[in-house]
């Protein structure tokens, strides 16, 4: 059984990532920030489709928890999966937060760059020595990097998303010599809890968002997270390098 490492799948897009990953029968290890409950009934909702999945706890903004981590991921693949390595790895933990340029402090933009584009480098290094050769990494931008359209507010969120989409043609530059192949994919308006819970917050967004939409909808986590487990299947082997945006027409 092919296994993946998917981050930030207590709710939302790596949620469902996770979900569809194994409804290809690829096993998952999944991770959860603070809230270890969602995680947990993530694996579990695996389980009872007759998957298999293991919820492991991960904080993206701390680099020097990621050797215990690494470990983490070895204990799972062995107790398991009965494996030593893994297939694919989908760096898709994050949080955003919006501010204008002159109303951003230093301690939000060092938590937005340790968070999306710090974390995900590290752990895919820390990772990287127990991915198979062939396997394949998908990282989760954001349609904010976009060159029109843009939303005043989101400089440095989409700064950093922006540095992920460059790093992801760096390391499949630099992976390729292991056949392993990296994509990223830059979600547009997707009905998630990211924003403090927006979109139940404020219901009328999605209409608006829903107008600018070529489509004629907001993204629901599913169409985003059906996209990355393409990408990681071998439906996918001569893709690499490539940033995709799964937004519907936002802004087209």
């Amino acid at each position: 059984m092919k296994v993946a490492v998917v981050t930030g799948a207590s709710s939302g897009i790596g949620q469902s990532a996770a979900v569809e990953i194994a409804k290809r029968g690829t096993g998952v290890i999944l991770t959860y920030g603070a809230n270890e409950q969602a995680g947990l009934d993530t694996a579990a909702a695996i389980e009872k489709d007759g998957g298999r999945a293991v919820a492991l706890p991960l904080d993206l903004g701390d680099v020097a928890g990621f050797a215990a981590f690494r470990d983490a991921v070895a204990g799972a693949l062995r107790d398991t999966f009965q494996r030593d390595t893994f297939d694919h790895l989908v760096n898709n933990a994050g949080y955003a937060e919006a501010s204008l340029i002159e109303d951003t402090s230093e301690e939000t933009f060092d938590k937005l760059m340790r968070v999306l584009l710090k974390g995900p480098f590290f752990l895919t290094q820390r990772l990287l020595p127990l991915m198979v050769d062939g396997g394949a990494i998908v990282n989760t931008s954001s349609s904010s990097v976009a060159t029109a359209g843009l939303e005043p507010g989101y400089s440095a969120y989409a700064s950093m998303k922006g540095g992920l989409v460059v790093l992801t043609r760096y390391m499949a530059k630099e992976f390729s010599t292991r056949g392993i192949r990296v994509n990223s994919v830059s979600p547009g308006p997707t009905r998630t809890r990211l924003g403090g819970d927006a979109f139940t917050r404020f219901p009328e967004v999605a209409e608006v968002l829903a107008a600018k939409t070529a489509l004629g909808r907001v993204g629901e986590p599913g169409d985003v997270g059906a996209m990355i487990a393409t990408l990681v299947s071998d439906e996918s082997r001569w893709v690499t390098a490539q940033n995709i945006e799964i937004s519907g027409g936002f802004n087209l």
